[in-house]
C-alpha cells in the first residue's frame, strides 16, 4: 500500500491564487477541478468547508517529489466532536522526477460517478502521530487550526489514478467517528480485544461513504 503523500497539476498553476480562483474551488458544498481530473464533488449539506492548504511533498535525498491540494471538510455538532470529515486531495509527482509512479495493492475496488477507486479502511486516533510535513500533518493540522478535534474514527481511503502513467491522481478520504459503537479505535484495530467487530463496522462505513460522495463532470 502507498504512503499518504500525495500531489498535482503543474507547479506554477498550482501556488497561484488568480490560477487556482479559475481552475479549482468549492462552491455550494461543491469541490469544482477543471483539470487533473475535471470534475466537481458534491457532499451532503451537514458538511462543512473547513479550508484548503497547498503544499509539496519531499522524499529523503530527493527533495520535494510531489505537490499537493487538499481540501477539508466536517460534520460536526460542534467542534470538539466531529462525527465526520472528508479529505479530498489531488496530487502527482514533479516534471523533475519521470521516474516514479504511484503504487496501490488494495484489491477492493469502488466505482463512483464512473470513476474507479482503489478502496481501503481502518481506525485512527489523536494518539496516532502523523510525520511532520506529511500531507496527514497538513491536513490535520489545517482542522486544528479552526478548532476541530477529531478523536477515535474510521475511514475509509478512495484513490483514482488518472491514467496508464500512474502519476497523478484523486485521493477522498471519508472517516466517522467511533464513539457510536462504543468501541476505540485500539479495540478495532488488529489484535484489538474488539476487532471481530470491525467487518460490521467496515461494511457500513464503507456503504456510507460511497453514498455520501457524489462526483460528477465539472459544469453539472
Amino acid at each position: 500500500m502507498r504512503k499518504w503523500v500525495m500531489a498535482t497539476a503543474s507547479a506554477a498553476c498550482l501556488f497561484s491564487t488568480g490560477c487556482m480562483a479559475a481552475d479549482r474551488f468549492v462552491a455550494n458544498n461543491k469541490v469544482i477541478s477543471r483539470h487533473d481530473p475535471a470534475l466537481q464533488i458534491k457532499l451532503p449539506d451537514t458538511f462543512r468547508y473547513v479550508g484548503t492548504d497547498r503544499f509539496f511533498l519531499s522524499q529523503p535525498k530527493l527533495g520535494n517529489t510531489e505537490q499537493a491540494e487538499l481540501y477539508a471538510f466536517a460534520d460536526a455538532p460542534d467542534r470538539h466532536h466531529v462525527r465526520r470529515y472528508v479529505w479530498i486531495q489531488f496530487e502527482g509527482y514533479l516534471p523533475g522526477h519521470p521516474e516514479l509512479h504511484m503504487t496501490y495493492d488494495s484489491p477492493r475496488h469502488a466505482k463512483i460517478g464512473g470513476l474507479d477507486f482503489y478502496e481501503d479502511e481502518g481506525v485512527g486516533s489523536d494518539a496516532h502521530r502523523q510525520k511532520p510535513g506529511s500531507d496527514g500533518d497538513h491536513f490535520y493540522s489545517l482542522l486544528a487550526a479552526h478548532g476541530y478535534q477529531r478523536g477515535d474514527l474510521a475511514w475509509v481511503r478512495l484513490v483514482h489514478l488518472l491514467n496508464a502513467s500512474k502519476r497523478k491522481e484523486l485521493m477522498i478520504i471519508y472517516a466517522e467517528s467511533l464513539a457510536p459503537t462504543g468501541a476505540t479505535a485500539a479495540q478495532l484495530d488488529e489484535g484489538g480485544a474488539d476487532r471481530s467487530k470491525w467487518p460490521a463496522i467496515d461494511e457500513g462505513l464503507r456503504r456510507r461513504a460511497e453514498q455520501s460522495i457524489s462526483i460528477a463532470a465539472a459544469g453539472r
